[in-house]
Protein backbone atom coordinates (compact mmCIF):
# COMPACT_ATOMS: atom_id res chain seq x y z
CA UNK A 1 0.00 0.00 0.00
CA UNK A 2 2.95 2.59 1.01
CA UNK A 3 4.55 2.59 -2.38
CA UNK A 4 1.18 2.67 -4.54
CA UNK A 5 0.29 5.89 -2.07
CA UNK A 6 3.58 7.10 -2.76
CA UNK A 7 3.35 6.75 -6.54
CA UNK A 8 0.13 8.56 -6.69
CA UNK A 9 0.85 11.33 -4.60
CA UNK A 10 3.89 11.73 -7.00
CA UNK A 11 1.56 11.63 -9.96
CA UNK A 12 -0.25 14.43 -7.71
CA UNK A 13 2.48 16.78 -6.44
CA UNK A 14 4.80 16.35 -9.15
CA UNK A 15 7.93 15.07 -7.31
CA UNK A 16 8.86 12.39 -4.84
CA UNK A 17 9.63 15.31 -2.52
CA UNK A 18 6.47 16.85 -2.27
CA UNK A 19 5.10 13.69 -2.42
CA UNK A 20 6.37 12.10 0.63
CA UNK A 21 5.71 15.36 2.98
CA UNK A 22 1.97 15.37 1.56
CA UNK A 23 1.78 11.60 2.26
CA UNK A 24 3.70 12.49 5.98
CA UNK A 25 0.68 14.92 6.46
CA UNK A 26 -2.35 12.68 5.35
CA UNK A 27 -0.96 9.82 7.48
CA UNK A 28 0.22 11.99 10.65
CA UNK A 29 4.06 10.59 10.38
CA UNK A 30 6.08 11.86 12.95
CA UNK A 31 9.32 13.34 11.72
CA UNK A 32 10.46 14.16 8.12
CA UNK A 33 10.84 11.45 5.08
CA UNK A 34 13.03 12.16 2.73
CA UNK A 35 13.71 10.56 -0.60
CA UNK A 36 17.45 10.10 -1.20
CA UNK A 37 16.88 11.05 -4.90
CA UNK A 38 13.73 11.85 -7.08
CA UNK A 39 15.25 10.55 -10.35
CA UNK A 40 13.76 7.42 -12.06
CA UNK A 41 16.28 5.19 -11.68
CA UNK A 42 16.75 0.67 -11.55
CA UNK A 43 18.27 -1.50 -9.29
CA UNK A 44 20.31 -4.63 -11.20
CA UNK A 45 22.13 -6.94 -9.56
CA UNK A 46 25.13 -8.57 -10.81
CA UNK A 47 25.01 -12.68 -9.82
CA UNK A 48 28.14 -14.92 -8.38
CA UNK A 49 28.00 -16.74 -11.51
CA UNK A 50 28.63 -12.86 -13.61
CA UNK A 51 24.48 -13.12 -14.44
CA UNK A 52 23.24 -9.60 -14.17
CA UNK A 53 19.33 -9.45 -13.13
CA UNK A 54 17.97 -6.23 -13.84
CA UNK A 55 14.68 -4.36 -11.77
CA UNK A 56 14.14 -4.98 -7.71
CA UNK A 57 11.69 -7.47 -8.54
CA UNK A 58 12.94 -9.85 -10.62
CA UNK A 59 16.28 -9.89 -7.97
CA UNK A 60 15.02 -12.32 -5.56
CA UNK A 61 12.72 -14.28 -8.42
CA UNK A 62 16.32 -15.00 -9.45
CA UNK A 63 17.14 -17.24 -6.80
CA UNK A 64 21.22 -16.85 -7.19
CA UNK A 65 23.81 -15.58 -5.11
CA UNK A 66 23.70 -11.94 -5.15
CA UNK A 67 27.65 -10.12 -5.74
CA UNK A 68 26.74 -6.57 -5.84
CA UNK A 69 23.86 -4.50 -6.73
CA UNK A 70 23.86 -0.77 -8.69
CA UNK A 71 21.93 1.45 -9.69
CA UNK A 72 21.13 2.58 -13.64
CA UNK A 73 22.23 4.77 -14.41
CA UNK A 74 25.25 4.70 -12.44
CA UNK A 75 25.44 8.06 -11.42
CA UNK A 76 22.10 9.61 -9.29
CA UNK A 77 22.19 12.67 -7.92
CA UNK A 78 20.89 12.86 -4.15
CA UNK A 79 17.95 15.29 -2.84
CA UNK A 80 19.89 18.10 -0.62
CA UNK A 81 18.01 18.01 2.59
CA UNK A 82 18.59 14.40 2.47
CA UNK A 83 22.08 15.29 2.65
CA UNK A 84 21.74 17.81 4.87
CA UNK A 85 19.61 15.90 7.15
CA UNK A 86 22.08 13.22 7.35
CA UNK A 87 25.11 15.64 8.44
CA UNK A 88 23.18 16.80 10.91
CA UNK A 89 21.74 14.07 12.73
CA UNK A 90 23.24 12.93 15.74
CA UNK A 91 22.03 9.22 15.26
CA UNK A 92 21.96 7.68 11.73
CA UNK A 93 19.87 3.96 11.49
CA UNK A 94 20.62 1.94 8.65
CA UNK A 95 17.36 -0.36 8.20
CA UNK A 96 15.60 -2.62 9.70
CA UNK A 97 14.73 -3.61 5.84
CA UNK A 98 15.62 -5.73 3.15
CA UNK A 99 19.21 -5.70 2.45
CA UNK A 100 19.96 -5.42 -1.41
CA UNK A 101 16.47 -3.95 -2.31
CA UNK A 102 15.76 -1.42 0.59
CA UNK A 103 18.92 -0.48 2.55
CA UNK A 104 21.65 -0.72 -0.23
CA UNK A 105 20.22 1.47 -3.42
CA UNK A 106 19.97 4.31 -0.88
CA UNK A 107 23.67 4.27 -0.18
CA UNK A 108 24.13 4.19 -3.83
CA UNK A 109 22.91 7.66 -4.40
CA UNK A 110 25.74 9.86 -5.14
CA UNK A 111 26.59 12.13 -2.03
CA UNK A 112 24.72 9.30 0.23
CA UNK A 113 27.36 7.18 1.31
CA UNK A 114 30.00 9.84 1.46
CA UNK A 115 28.10 12.25 4.02
CA UNK A 116 27.46 8.92 6.19
CA UNK A 117 31.05 8.35 6.20
CA UNK A 118 31.99 11.73 7.04
CA UNK A 119 29.43 12.66 9.47
CA UNK A 120 30.45 12.06 13.46
CA UNK A 121 27.20 10.76 14.59
CA UNK A 122 26.13 7.11 15.69
CA UNK A 123 25.91 5.19 13.03
CA UNK A 124 23.69 1.97 13.81
CA UNK A 125 22.78 -0.81 11.62
CA UNK A 126 19.59 -3.10 12.78
CA UNK A 127 20.24 -6.17 11.11
CA UNK A 128 17.54 -8.75 9.58
CA UNK A 129 16.19 -10.79 12.26
CA UNK A 130 15.41 -13.80 9.58
CA UNK A 131 17.31 -14.34 6.04
CA UNK A 132 15.26 -13.30 3.18
CA UNK A 133 14.42 -16.09 0.02
CA UNK A 134 16.40 -15.29 -3.20
CA UNK A 135 18.05 -12.34 -1.45
CA UNK A 136 20.08 -13.37 1.89
CA UNK A 137 19.96 -17.24 1.77
CA UNK A 138 22.50 -18.50 4.25
CA UNK A 139 23.67 -14.92 5.64
CA UNK A 140 25.04 -14.82 8.85
CA UNK A 141 25.01 -11.47 10.66
CA UNK A 142 28.42 -10.33 9.53
CA UNK A 143 27.42 -10.81 6.27
CA UNK A 144 24.53 -8.49 6.47
CA UNK A 145 26.96 -5.95 7.72
CA UNK A 146 30.13 -6.98 5.09
CA UNK A 147 27.84 -6.59 2.22
CA UNK A 148 26.75 -2.85 3.10
CA UNK A 149 30.73 -2.10 3.71
CA UNK A 150 31.36 -3.37 0.55
CA UNK A 151 28.90 -1.32 -1.07
CA UNK A 152 29.61 2.18 0.78
CA UNK A 153 32.64 1.68 2.64
CA UNK A 154 34.11 1.26 6.00
CA UNK A 155 32.36 4.25 8.64
CA UNK A 156 29.74 3.54 7.64
CA UNK A 157 28.64 1.40 10.76
CA UNK A 158 30.23 1.78 13.93
CA UNK A 159 27.43 -0.73 15.49
CA UNK A 160 25.30 -3.85 14.53
CA UNK A 161 22.17 -3.99 16.71
CA UNK A 162 21.26 -7.61 16.49
CA UNK A 163 18.01 -10.07 18.32
CA UNK A 164 18.76 -12.05 21.23
CA UNK A 165 15.25 -13.16 21.88
CA UNK A 166 14.99 -16.89 21.12
CA UNK A 167 12.71 -17.70 18.14
CA UNK A 168 10.11 -20.75 18.71
CA UNK A 169 10.06 -24.14 16.93
CA UNK A 170 6.93 -23.44 15.99
CA UNK A 171 7.23 -20.12 14.22
CA UNK A 172 11.27 -21.53 12.66
CA UNK A 173 9.42 -24.38 10.73
CA UNK A 174 6.68 -22.13 9.16
CA UNK A 175 9.55 -19.74 8.24
CA UNK A 176 11.82 -22.38 6.84
CA UNK A 177 9.03 -23.35 4.88
CA UNK A 178 9.06 -20.10 3.12
CA UNK A 179 13.05 -20.61 2.95
CA UNK A 180 13.49 -17.88 5.57
CA UNK A 181 16.11 -19.01 8.71
CA UNK A 182 17.06 -17.20 11.78
CA UNK A 183 20.27 -14.72 11.10
CA UNK A 184 23.15 -16.53 13.29
CA UNK A 185 25.18 -13.66 15.00
CA UNK A 186 28.52 -14.75 14.26
CA UNK A 187 30.43 -12.43 17.20
CA UNK A 188 34.23 -13.37 15.99
CA UNK A 189 33.76 -12.18 12.12
CA UNK A 190 31.17 -8.83 13.61
CA UNK A 191 34.68 -7.55 15.68
CA UNK A 192 36.60 -8.80 12.56
CA UNK A 193 34.76 -6.11 10.71
CA UNK A 194 35.82 -3.41 13.11
CA UNK A 195 32.12 -2.62 14.26
CA UNK A 196 30.37 -2.97 17.81
CA UNK A 197 27.70 -5.44 18.56
CA UNK A 198 24.78 -5.01 20.88
CA UNK A 199 22.74 -8.19 21.36
CA UNK A 200 18.54 -6.97 22.27
CA UNK A 201 15.47 -8.69 23.10
CA UNK A 202 14.14 -6.87 20.03
CA UNK A 203 11.47 -8.44 18.28
CA UNK A 204 7.77 -9.12 18.63
CA UNK A 205 6.66 -12.50 17.97
CA UNK A 206 3.29 -13.40 17.09
CA UNK A 207 1.52 -14.12 13.76
CA UNK A 208 4.71 -13.05 12.15
CA UNK A 209 8.32 -12.35 13.60
CA UNK A 210 8.65 -8.36 13.64
CA UNK A 211 10.74 -5.58 15.01
CA UNK A 212 8.84 -4.42 18.07
CA UNK A 213 8.91 -0.98 17.77
CA UNK A 214 8.97 -0.21 21.65
CA UNK A 215 11.78 -2.34 21.94
CA UNK A 216 13.72 -1.31 19.13
CA UNK A 217 13.71 2.31 20.59
CA UNK A 218 14.45 1.44 23.74
CA UNK A 219 17.65 -0.26 22.88
CA UNK A 220 18.69 2.16 20.67
CA UNK A 221 18.21 4.72 22.82
CA UNK A 222 20.32 2.73 25.63
CA UNK A 223 23.17 2.34 23.19
CA UNK A 224 23.34 5.50 21.84
CA UNK A 225 23.54 7.10 25.53
CA UNK A 226 25.76 4.80 26.23
CA UNK A 227 27.95 5.61 23.45
CA UNK A 228 27.36 9.39 24.42
CA UNK A 229 28.54 8.86 28.34
CA UNK A 230 31.88 6.65 26.85
CA UNK A 231 32.44 10.06 25.09
CA UNK A 232 31.75 12.54 28.02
Amino acid sequence: FGNLFIAAMTEVTGNVEKALKESSKVLAVKGNVLPASEEHVRLDAIMEDGTIVEGESHIPEAHKCIHRVRLFPEHVHPVQSALDALSKADVIILGPGSLYTSIMPNLLVDGIADVVRRSHAVKIYICNVMTQPGETDGYTASMHAKAIIDHAGKGVIDFMLVNSHPISDEMCTAYAAKGAYPVIVDEDEINALGIGFVKADIINEEDVIRHDPDKLCNAVMQLVLQVQSQLG
